[in-house]
């Protein structure tokens, strides 16, 4: 993975959190070689549903101070996955939190699903411009699982990635249908989990024929959960002295902590990429 320039990762999510659900490992994997790694945050998750009941004063319709408290979750998490530039698009509380398809959220003058798209694509085109990644990483076209600020994360992602020269690969992060499922095995043999186990359909998974990219995150699920640990308000984590690990958010489903993270390659060269974000990467340069 030695590239002529510095390696440099940067990840796009919508909300914090999503950096550690989706891309802990990777993040953590990244930052353990010495890759520079940016995580761009799109919002302050001001509409996420409360864990704690002794928090839940923060909420939007309350107090309405859970985007300010999470920004603390956000940077102990970005410390346990040692990433080295955390920046919220457009500066802190530009944009907020839409809420699900149909929320009353998703009318608010600065909700992020609704706002000026061509104005956040420059936004983010600008932090690229400035970071200069080789790799970008995102979500798909339906935001993993259709949340608005997802789908908008996914759509400007695209678009600041295309007018920077420097990005040369574009992944969607996924999850494995069979991964999950296997973890989800594992741990229906595993007493003391505190949650219940997901139906058919209940988390969002895709096809392993889609999968193009595996990165190996095994020696890095400490880390993981460290980061998971820190967003309290939004995630519980359980683990046994086995080291079976699980997490689930206020829904109450336990989701399995994996060993292995799953990626799309949505733009830039194939070969070199099956189990690497940079992998490849050296030639392409070079022939630049």
């Amino acid at each position: 993975m030695t590239l002529t320039a510095p390696p440099r990762l940067a990840l796009v999510h919508a909300h914090p959190d999503d950096e550690s659900l989706c891309t802990g490992g990777t993040i953590a994997h990244y930052a353990s070689l010495g890759v520079h790694v940016t995580v761009v945050t799109c919002t302050l998750g001001e509409e996420g549903e409360i864990i704690p009941a002794s928090l839940n004063e923060l909420r939007a319709e309350a107090a309405d101070q859970l985007g300010g408290y999470r920004v603390g979750e956000l940077r102990s998490a970005c410390a346990a996955l040692r990433v080295n530039d955390h920046r919220f698009l457009g500066g802190i509380g530009r944009w907020r939190d839409s809420g699900m398809a149909g929320a009353p959220a998703n009318k608010h003058p600065r909700a992020f699903a609704a706002g000026d798209v061509t104005e956040q694509t420059e936004q983010l085109a600008e932090v690229l411009r400035q970071v200069k990644p080789q790799v970008v990483v995102g979500y798909d076209s339906f935001g993993g699982y259709g949340h608005p600020d997802h789908i908008r994360a996914h759509e400007i992602t695209v678009a600041a990635a295309a007018a920077v020269p420097e990005v040369l690969r574009v992944f969607h992060t996924v999850s494995s249908r069979d991964a999950v499922a296997e973890g989800v095995a594992k741990l229906r043999g595993v007493d003391g989990v505190p949650w219940r186990m997901p139906e058919p359909g209940e988390l969002a998974v895709v096809d392993d024929d889609v999968i193009t990219t595996r990165v190996s995150v095994e020696d890095h699920v400490p880390a993981r959960l460290s980061a998971l640990r820190a967003h309290a308000t939004q995630v519980g984590v359980w683990q046994n002295d086995e080291g079976a690990a699980c997490y689930a958010l206020s829904n109450g489903i336990a989701q399995p902590v994996l060993g292995t993270e799953c990626f799309v390659l949505a733009s830039g060269p194939a070969e070199g990429a099956e189990t690497d974000l940079f992998g490849g990467l050296n030639d392409v340069e070079r022939s630049r």
